[in-house]
């Protein structure tokens, strides 16, 4: 069951690192990914998915923890578009986890942020029309 999104930190590269290097915690990363998705959670705690695209709201009518599960994270992956694949390289010259670093959980988290740069990509581009 997803947990109460916590207050969330702003979308900020200090916040990108915080993530990268583990010191945000699971949940607060999830909470930012599922504010992004449209995700919304009422006084009671119950989810509204209204504002979520359809593939996910399809897909997952709760938010779903990206950390422990492989198939959302893969859908956040292929819902980044191919000219936002590099945003960690160049946004953050992020050049990747020495081999013997990897592991899933970092490996997700690293997909988050590259999703979340390229959300604020697009929100900038569609802000500007």
């Amino acid at each position: 069951m997803p947990q109460t999104m916590p207050d969330l930190p702003p979308l900020t590269e200090a916040t990108f690192w915080d993530i990268l290097e583990e010191r945000l915690p699971d949940a607060a990363l999830n909470a930012l990914l599922w504010q992004c998705l449209g995700y919304r959670q009422d006084a009671s705690g119950a989810w509204d998915n209204s504002g979520v695209e359809p593939s996910w709201r399809n897909d997952y009518p709760e938010p779903p923890d990206f950390i422990d599960s492989r198939p959302a994270t893969v859908k956040l992956t292929r819902s980044i578009p191919a000219a936002d694949k590099q945003l960690l390289k160049e946004q953050l010259g992020f050049g990747g986890y020495q081999v013997s670093e990897l592991n899933p959980r970092r490996t997700r988290r690293a997909t988050a942020v590259n999703w979340l740069l390229s959300h604020l990509r697009r929100g900038r581009r569609e802000s500007t029309r």
